[in-house]
């Protein structure tokens, strides 16, 4: 496609609540642009930028796609927009930040019918907090129950002042057929083709209309000293000068226009266009960290130095690893070599396109400010920043999205878990969102009858969909089959108390034989502490050659676990005395009597079974904080404290046994109807209450 100038340029997010229709604004905004013969059904799977199967069977976009194209405004510029559909399921939001990271202007999305929801509220958090200017379109004014006025009160009474309602609709439900335009005073009939005209408009409308009119110029022109000093002099400013003032005010965050329209019908989906190139604002100075920690602004100057920033990676079938990118400054041209600034690995940027669904778009250079694609930069992952050599930055990633949820895989053949290690190493270089980590198993000592654990490799994302979704693209992508398990939690004992044992190795069977005593003191340390060995023999009664194979007996012992089968921590081991032989001790001897002897000690001091407990941090609605309080105080937690934030939301901090959380980001969801959150890290280990630890193990074991 045709390369653009960086100030005609718009890099354009969708954003808001799952199912709310930006998919399908999407493929109205493509059409009417003329890049596609006609809008495709998100329920059909025919839509541009759902582009994986699980995204058509489930009818939900689960990443961030591009599909940019070419506009023509009313002003007789052309323009090239950017567009990035995301996903609005909770699960997803990953995918969000990661977009927002990239665009200029985030449009959210509400619905005419539902209004404000919980997506809403979520994704308008998130621009608020990456500083993004935004832009509301209420869609789906065509449908039953469509109320655009109530929609407008409500976003007004969630998000507060600065919403300014550039149309009105004209007519509701079935009967919309048009939209009144509040800067200029015009209403706009719209045909079957999605063309408008002008109209006359209705005299209800009319009159709202007139009476919004000089309350939107009010609002706009109080931005503007001089503009609002010619204006209070009698002078009308014209709907050009009120669009260009509106401009600053919606990169500056503090005005955020409100349109309406349907894309299903694709009333209103022209001047949407029209506005975000109009209104929206071209390629802005991108925040980077360089060298030591000092951060620059970096303009997106086409003849800068060349700075381009990888935001996401595909496992594309059949070019292997496509990476979407955006210059930030310079202009990047096919075949350039750059440097990753972290690694100083080599790029070579060859084949670079612009990427639109599954469509691949040629193209021989890439300015400042554009995104686009190239193929097989292996040694640069999602977050990696190129540029020439010497050249130390880096770009800051968007916050972390904590994992919430974890499962345990469980390769079905020999071959699968061959694979599994490097398939799942591409699903988070696609996925970021995703992490893997691998809990070790234990193995039992000689002469132990606890069970053994087996080791397992769990992945963790942000919800139960998530991972479904990671699991159906290890298959389908990488040819990988897994079961799943629940997650073990990783319980550890403790002795109980102080006891003395001896452990005794004694075989004679013909030839050389084996022997060892080991007369042990085994007490617990502090938490936390760990496990210590102290040497006391005294007079050689073990010989210092052995002295090493009697602590490495003692540790292994406590790694293969204690009485209910879990590694043993925070214990001291105190060798004080034994015997030896002069011809039949070994070191095999006196590492098989020291953990005889301190299985002896766990025996007679008994166990105390550990728990891991996490630091908790859930964000709620204010009116929910009871509600989550008493939750949290019957999944055993411990209410450390709680605060207010700025927007009214309650933070309630406290400790809670992790054999609680597994499924506490489902819970929470259904507590709160999807307006909470949480994050958990692991903070300390405590004892398990001995009334609760036959079904605390049972609930929590694999």
């Amino acid at each position: 496609m045709d390369q653009a100038a960086t100030p005609r340029i718009r890099n354009v997010a969708l954003v808001g609540h799952s199912g709310v229709g930006k998919t399908t604004l999407a493929e109205a905004l493509l059409h009417r642009a003329g890049v596609i013969p006609r809008a495709g059904r998100v329920e059909d799977g025919g839509t541009v930028c759902d582009t994986e199967p699980e995204e058509a069977r489930r009818g939900m976009t689960l990443a961030p796609a591009v599909a940019p194209f070419t506009w023509t405004a009313s002003d007789g510029e052309t323009y090239k927009v950017n567009l990035v559909d995301t996903p609005g399921y909770a699960d997803f939001v990953g995918g969000v930040d990661a977009a927002l990271a990239v665009v200029d202007l985030a449009v959210v999305v509400v619905s005419a019918v539902d209004g404000v929801e919980v997506g809403t509220e979520t994704v308008w958090r998130r621009c608020v907090e990456a500083g993004i200017p935004r832009l509301v379109f209420v869609t789906k004014e065509d449908k039953p129950r469509a109320d655009f006025h109530r929609v407008l009160a409500q976003l007004r009474s969630t998000f507060g002042a600065g919403l300014v309602p550039l149309e009105l609709p004209i007519g509701e439900e079935d009967a919309f057929h048009g939209v009144a335009d509040v800067l200029s005073d015009q209403g706009f009939e719209y045909d079957a083709d999605g063309t408008h005209h002008t109209a006359t408009m209705p005299d209800d409308v009319a009159a709202e209309e007139r009476a919004l009119h000089e309350e939107v110029t009010e609002e706009i022109v109080s931005g503007d000293d001089e503009q609002l000093e010619r204006y209070l002099a009698g002078e009308v400013p014209t709907a050009v000068e009120l669009e260009a003032t509106l401009a600053h005010e919606v990169l500056a965050g503090t005005e955020v226009p409100v349109l309406v329209g349907s894309a299903f019908s694709e009333v209103g989906v022209d001047r949407l266009a029209d506005y975000l190139c109009e209104v929206g604002p071209a390629p802005r100075a991108t925040r980077v960290v360089v060298g030591d920690e000092t951060e620059l602004s970096v303009e997106p100057d086409p003849d800068g130095d060349p700075l381009v920033h990888v935001f996401r990676t595909v496992a594309d079938p059949f070019v292997g690893q496509v990476s979407l990118l955006k210059v930030l400054s310079g202009t990047i041209r096919n075949d350039d070599h750059l440097v990753n600034t972290a690694t100083g690995t080599d790029e070579r940027l060859h084949g670079l396109f612009h990427l639109r669904g599954k469509e691949h778009l040629p193209t021989g250079a890439v300015v400042a400010g554009d995104i686009a694609a190239v193929a097989k930069l292996t040694a640069s992952p999602t977050g990696s920043a190129l540029a020439r050599r010497g050249t130390p930055v880096r770009v800051p990633a968007p916050p972390a999205v904590a994992p919430a949820y974890a499962l345990a895989l469980v390769p079905v053949t020999q071959q699968d878990d061959d694979k599994l290690s490097g398939a799942l190493a591409r699903l988070v270089a696609e996925d970021p969102t995703l992490s893997v980590d691998r809990i070790p198993g234990t193995a039992a000592a000689p002469g132990s009858s606890q069970p053994v654990l087996h080791a397992q490799t769990v992945l963790r994302g942000t919800g139960d969909v998530h991972l479904a979704v990671a699991l159906e693209r290890l298959a389908r992508k990488f040819s990988v089959e897994v079961t799943t398990e629940p997650v073990r939690v990783a319980f550890r004992e403790t002795i109980a108390g102080t006891a003395e044992a001896e452990g005794k190795v004694k075989k004679q069977s013909g030839g050389h034989g084996q022997f060892a005593v080991c007369q042990l003191r085994v007490g617990p340390t502090p938490r936390g502490h760990g496990n210590t060995f102290v040497d006391s023999i005294v007079g050689g009664a073990i010989p210092r050659n052995y002295i090493p194979a009697v602590e490495r007996g003692a540790m292994e012992a406590m790694e293969a676990g204690g009485l209910h089968g879990f590694p043993v921590v925070d214990v001291q081991v105190e060798a004080y005395d034994g015997k030896y032989h002069s011809v039949d001790s070994s070191d095999m001897a006196f590492r098989t009597a020291a953990a005889h002897g301190l299985r002896e000690a766990l025996t007679k001091a008994g166990t105390v079974v550990l728990e891991p407990v996490s630091r908790v941090r859930v964000v709620v609605p204010g009116e929910l904080q009871g509600d989550v309080l008493g939750d949290l105080s019957g999944r055993r937690g411990r209410i450390s404290g709680s605060d207010v934030l700025p927007d009214g939301r309650s933070v309630i901090e406290a400790m809670v046994p992790e054999a609680e959380l597994a499924r506490y980001v489902l819970d929470l969801r259904s507590l709160t109807g999807g307006r909470g959150s949480f994050t958990a890290e692991h903070d300390h280990y405590d004892a398990v209450p001995a009334n609760l630890v036959d079904r605390v193990l049972g609930a929590a074991l694999v």
